[in-house]
């Protein structure tokens, strides 16, 4: 594609002589704003993407893919037995929840309260995962299970007895009240995703039931598939079969919220692709620069017999030079970074005393990375299709140029 002779040439345009120090400097400021650009590109897209990663496995771990609600109809085992003829359905279970207050040590806070069949492993998989303190074989009567977040909050350790109240009343001599049961905390988990360590509270479902003064009828199901982002699909399917239950999918409650993250990291991308943009004048008028200074030799290579295409792409591949090795040191250095972006977070914080990250606003525990090749590879064209026209434009006025206008003063 470029003949020895224009290798040549792009070369010695990369090393100015010492009067052209000017030059050095919008070569070197070209390179780091390049490289720069497609690091921080990098960085953001992998926490971008680790993000929404580590959020979805948490979601998914920690809620059902579907549940089914039964909207004040009894769900029949007739339509259960329907449910387990579908191959996508892996596990079914019997659950029921509601909004309650847990007291503890004197102190309150708002709760969902979820009560589970203790028997049914696929519903408790993340308890057995993330249990930090107590037993899953104490999930039984009169027993609660807390997150850490929770915990801490009231003060409250395994064995500790809490009260809680429910959004059901009852009626008294003094009038109707909260109906309310003491329950001994048998296990504190650490899920790592903030909201729910603090906000979630799990009993056996006939404590729940009791509490929310609820039947086995009331019972609502959870679904489990073989491929959760299948879903949406599923709920269509299940619809058809008894249209009188409400049900929602794990992405209907987080729809909000993956969209703003997907609205958010293109946006990202098309504010920080203008990193690049940026850096790319600075190749313009590097390359400018260096052809005006470089007219009479310009000159001369006409006037030796070489083409305007060849010395217009020796040009080019001056530029060009400089976008392509800007870009391949900003992927290593950006994927390095992203790699250890964690270790560099509690770094800095400790360094300046800062959180950097807080748990109580992103949910997560910590600094989540995960590296997209396809992002990637996009950002590596993105970067060489802006780095060769910004290379191409100044390379063009070459052909502008009279070969006797360039020696006439010599």
């Amino acid at each position: 594609m470029f003949t020895k002779a224009e290798r040549l040439i792009s070369l010695r345009n990369l090393r100015p002589k010492k009067k052209d120090g000017f030059l050095k400097v919008i070569s070197a400021f070209s390179f780091l704003g390049i490289m720069l650009g497609v690091a921080i590109l990098i960085i953001v897209m992998s926490v971008m993407n680790g993000f929404k990663t580590d959020l979805t496995k948490k979601i998914l771990g920690l809620n059902p893919h579907i549940t089914i609600n039964s909207n004040g109809y009894e769900i029949s085992d007739n339509f259960i037995q329907k449910l387990k003829k579908n191959n996508q359905i892996i596990d079914i279970s019997k659950v029921y929840s509601g909004e309650g207050i847990v007291v503890g040590n004197e102190n309150a806070k708002g709760v969902i309260i979820k009560g589970v069949n203790y028997k049914d492993q696929k519903s408790l998989n993340f308890l057995n995962k993330d249990l930090t303190a107590g037993s899953l074989n104490r999930l039984q009567k009169k027993t609660a299970f807390i997150g850490v977040e929770l915990a801490y909050n009231l003060d409250l350790e395994v064995g500790d007895k809490i009260n809680l109240m429910s959004s059901a009343f009852i009626a008294t001599p003094f009038g109707s009240i909260p109906k309310q049961e003491t329950l001994i905390v048998g296990g504190i988990f650490n899920t790592g995703f903030f909201e729910f360590d603090q906000n979630l509270v799990f009993l056996n479902i006939e404590d729940a039931l009791s509490i929310f003064d609820k039947l086995e009828t009331d019972k609502n199901l959870e679904l489990y598939l073989k491929d959760p982002l299948k879903a949406d699909r599923i709920k269509k399917e299940i619809q058809k079969i008894n249209l009188n239950f409400f049900i929602y999918t794990w992405t209907d409650l987080n729809k909000t919220f993956f969209s703003a993250l997907k609205v958010e990291r293109n946006v990202m991308f098309i504010i920080l692709t203008l990193i690049l943009i940026v850096a790319a004048f600075n190749i313009i008028s590097g390359l400018t620069i260096l052809i005006k200074n470089k007219t009479k030799e310009i000159a001369i290579l006409k006037t030796l017999g070489l083409s305007n295409t060849s010395i217009k792409k020796s040009f080019f591949l001056t530029g060009f030079t400089i976008g392509f090795l800007a870009t391949i040191s900003g992927i290593v250095f950006g994927t390095i970074f992203a790699i250890n972006i964690e270790k560099i977070r509690i770094i800095l914080s400790n360094l300046f005393n800062f959180e950097i990250f807080p748990s109580d606003v992103y949910f997560l525990e910590k600094l989540p990375s995960e590296i997209s090749l396809s992002s990637i590879v996009l950002i590596t064209i993105f970067s060489l299709l802006i780095t060769s026209l910004a290379s191409y434009l100044p390379a063009m006025t070459i052909s502008k140029m009279k070969t006797f206008r360039g020696l006439k003063y010599d």
